[in-house]
């Protein structure tokens, strides 16, 4: 009776196990019903969304990938993201998808997605590409139309047109919402304001120069 007892303890022990490393290397929570589409203007906050009562074919639909955006702005590139809150049908479904157009020099500057893997697919034109480890290791890469790269969940990356043309890429992520964190955005436009000791003491620059990147990112000296 002991022995069968502690091969319970064992197959429970093993199946919690099992259960747990499941539910982390996941980026969504598994659905529970065939749909869920997502009622964005529920006051009911979950992890998630609540799902609509009623659903047609527009809720699994969006065309805003088809064409190339304007990058005539301060970085020369235009992010249009398909996440849940353009396409309320991907509830649940644990992907989405962005799409980056870029201008001659045009950068996406290094940011994180702290809820999604992101792996992109070259449209047209030349990017260079890469992504930073946590023991600061650099990898990078110069990608071409029909090319695939790669960038781990949760770590720092960036992609730059080095080129004379315009470039563009589609963008896939294993979560309906991957969240995004531009490094330079999140820490010099915050607000309220993350204090100039702080950021003066981090990039060992002066107050002025941090009042001057503040000022140009929209936050307040």
């Amino acid at each position: 009776m002991a022995a069968a007892g502690k091969l319970c303890v064992s197959v429970v022990a093993i199946m919690v196990f099992i259960t747990t490393i499941s539910s982390s290397v996941s980026a969504d929570p598994d659905m529970l019903q065939d749909i869920c589409v997502a009622d964005l203007n529920n006051a009911v906050k979950m992890n998630g969304f609540a799902c609509k009562a009623s659903f047609s074919a527009s809720d699994f639909f969006f065309a805003g990938l088809a064409m190339p955006m304007p990058t005539n702005n301060l970085l020369g590139s235009t992010v249009t993201p398909a996440n849940v809150m353009q396409i309320p049908g991907l509830n649940t479904l644990g992907v989405s998808m962005a799409r980056i157009d870029f201008g001659p020099g045009g950068l996406n500057p290094p940011h994180t997605h702290p809820r999604a893997t992101e792996i992109i697919f070259v449209l047209y034109g030349e990017l260079d590409v890469g992504f930073i480890t946590t023991a600061n290791v650099l990898v990078s890469k110069t990608i071409k139309q029909g090319d695939v790269f790669t960038f781990p969940k949760g770590l720092v990356h960036f992609q730059i047109n080095n080129g004379k043309g315009p470039a563009a890429a589609i963008a896939a992520f294993n979560s309906q919402n991957p969240g995004v964190q531009a490094i330079a955005a999140t820490l010099f436009a915050a607000m309220p304001s993350v204090s100039d000791s702080v950021l003066s003491k981090a990039f060992q620059i002066s107050y002025e120069e941090v009042d001057e990147i503040k000022s140009k990112l929209g936050g307040k000296p």
